[in-house]
């Protein structure tokens, strides 16, 4: 058994660290842009039903979580949370924390390694599977794997699953769970940590090779809020977009920080909490996810630009866990229950409001390839929509497996996370 062990791990260093081909990986939650973008044009429209249609492999899951799959080269990585058989009472253990990687050619499981718990031992499970312990998405680059559990820890792995280095998140004042996933941004791991303690507040930034901090930008007067960094290029100048304000609308809900040292460049007002922002064609979309308002703002400002830069509002959105998506001159927005919205990004008039019917989650967030269509794929009933003004659906699936991850695309291959089993979807070539 030792040997196999050497033998998997050996073979998943060489797989993840080769040198990249020309497909495109998939290193973070949405995708190498977080705004979920992908550049695979022959994705499949059908998948699933008696004949498992287009469906290359299946693996099963230990444990769940609604963390979304990672790619990287020919390895797929997924977090997830288990509690053994013997527990009783999920209020007083904390569950295994597992990242499993698994070979994208086949599902195989070429090694699933044991994070040590942090310090957060969590009794309130309303944010899903895996008792919330599982809700951040992994990061990675050429050299390690990231991630971050519900227990309030970080770690990185190398690509044959040994821990290079670990640390508790320390105060761990987070709303419900760490429902923020890291980003890579050159030598730094970066995590928004934006608490119900609103003095705890903060974006962390890690040495990615160490885990020592780096720099840490204090945020004490930032509500709570569980999206996820986005870093957009302005006038050939990186900024990151961080979001959160708690349950209600605050004059600096969406900041824009440089990215190299964590200082603050512009600020807006409005509302943040679960939805990550939106960019495209120059401009910036945000709202909270937990309904409201939206917030269309041209980023080229600088500190206070709520009176300056803010092209339009909307209102009376519903709830709507997933991030926006901005594809050419239209905004989309999916919301409970079952309603997909689309506005024209000039003017923010609202094109249409369809239904998805039966779709099994609204937090899972679309992705959009260079043909205009929209995934809103998961692993029970999903949608394809072609993007327009129109409201045209393309294709209806169901792996009748549902669960709220977003999906992963890399080398022309699709990959969902369910409550049992990922699947990878591909075409056949």
């Amino acid at each position: 058994m030792k040997m196999n062990r050497l033998i998997a791990t050996t073979a998943a260093v060489l797989l993840c660290a080769a040198q990249s081909s020309p497909a495109e990986n998939w290193p973070q939650f949405r995708g190498p842009t977080g705004l979920g973008y992908t550049t695979e044009e022959n994705l499949p429209l059908n998948w699933g039903g008696p004949d498992d249609h287009n469906i290359l492999w299946k693996a099963p899951l230990t444990g769940a979580g609604h963390a979304s799959p990672i790619a990287w080269n020919d390895c797929l990585f997924v977090c997830t949370a288990f509690w053994p058989a013997d527990v009783t009472d999920r209020r007083e253990v904390i569950p295994q924390h597992h990242v499993t990687c698994y070979r994208t050619a086949d599902g195989q499981v070429l090694w699933d390694s044991l994070v040590p718990p942090g310090p957060w031992l969590r009794t309130d499970f309303r944010s899903g599977p895996g008792g919330g312990y599982a809700a951040a998405t992994p990061a990675a680059d050429d050299a390690r794997v990231y991630c971050a559990f519900g227990s309030s820890v970080v770690a990185a792995l190398d690509f044959a699953g040994e821990i290079v280095w670990r640390k508790d998140i320390i105060p761990y004042s987070f709303d419900v769970t760490l429902g923020s996933s890291p980003i890579v941004y050159r030598d730094t791991l970066i995590i928004l940590c934006a608490m119900s303690k609103r003095e705890d507040s903060c974006v962390l930034a890690l040495d990615k090779t160490t885990g020592d901090v780096k720099w840490r930008t204090p945020m004490p007067d930032t509500g709570f809020g569980h999206s996820t960094p986005v870093i957009i290029r302005v006038n050939n100048r990186p900024q990151m977009l961080v979001l959160a304000s708690g349950m209600s609308r605050a004059d600096n809900a969406l900041k824009s920080l440089d990215p190299a040292d964590g200082e603050f460049l512009w600020w807006c007002h409005g509302a943040g909490d679960v939805a990550s922002p939106a960019y495209g064609s120059g401009l910036v979309y945000f709202d909270s996810g937990r309904s409201g308002s939206g917030t269309l703002v041209d980023p080229t400002g600088a500190a206070d630009v709520s009176d300056t830069n803010i092209r339009w509002t909307i209102s009376g959105l519903p709830e709507g866990l997933s991030s926006p998506t901005i594809v050419g001159k239209y905004l989309y927005r999916l919301t409970r229950p079952e309603n997909l919205r689309c506005y024209d990004l000039a003017t923010g008039d609202r094109l249409y409001s369809e239904k998805l019917e039966g779709i099994s989650t609204t937090w899972a967030s679309p992705v959009a390839d260079p043909k205009g269509r929209l995934f809103f794929a998961n692993s029970g009933k999903s949608f394809v929509v072609q993007t327009g003004p129109q409201f045209r659906i393309l294709a209806v699936n169901n792996l009748g497996d549902p669960s709220h991850p977003s999906p992963a695309v890399a080398d022309g291959k699709m990959f969902l996370v369910g409550m049992k089993n990922v699947y990878c979807i591909a075409g056949k070539k």
